[in-house]
């Protein structure tokens, strides 16, 4: 496996497939000139997965290395939610969660990314509560891992918690170690949530808030996605980039943002087998630099 991203490139790149072994991702990342990836560490639609093998690991380090790509984050499984009411989902959850922990600290991975969770109609202080204790549980679990989980802003679809930046706020001062907490930014969703960034003027106001309440240093990662809905409409529809309601500018100044320069941005846009459309979503972000 041969080196296409030179270090010179910015971190830009895409979650992609892991079928066939997470030690596939670096190949599927190189057909599309990623220097940046995003994966799933086991099937994200099932609660549990036989664990990796020696030589799985050994197999994903070389790959990883011998590749190029300078940036691998995880993303969770779909099924967690720390935020249920109900004791026994909740229980699954921290499970679930501490057994994804173990697999990014067995691959090397810096950054798991993880939607907050849903109350499911128990309110949204009570979720909050209910997050912050199932972190601090496996912050306690998991100590001496270098992973760090990293709280995803949501769109707020539904019950789901996250999409005001102080529910994540509220959620990091209850841990402890908030060290090994950090933050991502998912674009589409921040849009979704009512955060307008498409001007320089909105742009500077809402990553002025970003900073204030989560600091600039917590955000670790951005999901790059534009939106297929409006401004505030708290669903979570992803578009190709400069297709949806958020436009070419809104990334242009992200991009030129000197803050965030060294913080990779990977897309979860519409996507085809052959990486055509990951491809042409690349090409679209490093024409705005």
């Amino acid at each position: 496996m041969s080196a296409v991203t030179p270090v010179s490139l910015p971190l830009l790149g895409a979650h992609v497939s892991i079928a066939g072994g997470v030690q596939r991702a670096f190949e599927r990342g190189i057909q599309i000139g990623a220097a940046a990836l995003q994966i799933f560490l086991k099937n994200a639609s099932q609660w549990k997965a036989k664990p990796y093998d020696e030589e799985t690991v050994r197999e994903f380090k070389k790959n990883w290395k011998e590749s190029g790509i300078r940036f691998v984050a995880a993303h969770d499984s779909y099924l967690i939610n720390l935020g249920a009411p109900d004791s026994l989902i909740l229980g699954k959850s921290v499970e679930a969660l501490r057994d994804e922990l173990e697999r990014a600290e067995q691959l090397g991975i810096p950054c798991l990314v993880i939607h907050p969770g849903s109350h499911v109609g128990s309110g949204e202080s009570a979720g909050i509560e209910r997050i912050a204790n199932s972190l601090k549980t496996l912050l306690v679990q998991t100590a001496g891992f270098r992973v760090q989980i990293c709280l995803e802003v949501t769109a707020g679809q539904g019950t789901n918690l996250g999409y005001r930046l102080e529910h994540l706020q509220q959620i990091i001062d209850r841990v402890i170690a908030p060290e090994r907490i950090g933050v991502c930014i998912d674009t589409c969703h921040l849009f979704a949530a009512g955060y307008d960034f498409r001007s320089p003027e909105t742009y500077r106001e809402t990553f002025q808030q970003v900073r204030t309440l989560l600091g600039g240093d917590r955000v670790k990662v951005f999901h790059a996605n534009d939106s297929l809905k409006g401004l505030g409409s708290r669903v979570d529809r992803h578009a190709h980039i400069g297709q949806g309601q958020l436009g070419l500018e809104a990334f242009r100044l992200l991009l030129q943002d000197r803050s965030f320069c060294s913080v990779p941005k990977i897309l979860e846009t519409p996507k085809d087998d052959l990486g055509t459309e990951d491809r042409m979503n690349l090409a679209v972000l490093r024409g705005l630099l």
